[in-house]
């Protein structure tokens, strides 16, 4: 029993170590994928972007003129629909385009541990049925 106890002390006091290591490197530690003040939260390193997303409807579709798009599915379902012709296209941002929908483009199914690159000038769009929802990690990688 005083081993295992002296063993959490130790992975404890290791953990702290690396907490604090981690707080003065610069390096950004979102512990279960979770970011510190919650999903909202979007750390910006200039050259790149990182936030979670969560969808439980269908997104508007998406077209960035300067920044490709990276994707790991965390869990859920949906289609994800790139490429083709942007139905309503309209400015919505600086080198950001939306539109409604999108006509002819290629249909993915894509789940939990699906990894997604969208590259600068993709159209993308995602997809859900009723009832469903989809929570991925997203690295906006910026053209300098």
């Amino acid at each position: 029993m005083k081993l295992i106890l002296m063993g959490v002390l130790a992975l404890a006091a290791s953990v702290s170590v690396a907490q604090q290591a981690v707080a003065t490197s610069g390096v950004t530690l979102w512990q279960k994928g979770i970011p510190r003040q919650g999903i909202g939260q979007k750390d910006d390193y200039g050259n790149h972007i990182v936030s979670i997303s969560h969808r439980e409807k269908n997104g508007f579709v998406e077209v960035h003129e300067t920044k490709a798009d990276v994707m790991i599915i965390q869990s859920g379902t949906a289609t994800l629909v790139v490429g083709g012709k942007v139905l309503n296209l309209h400015r919505t941002e600086p080198n950001e385009l939306q539109g409604s929908g999108i006509e002819g483009g290629q249909k993915f199914e894509v789940g939990p541990g699906d990894v997604i690159h969208i590259p600068i000038g993709v159209p993308h769009q995602y997809l859900l049925k009723p009832g469903t929802q989809i929570t991925y990690l997203l690295v906006k990688i910026v053209s300098l």
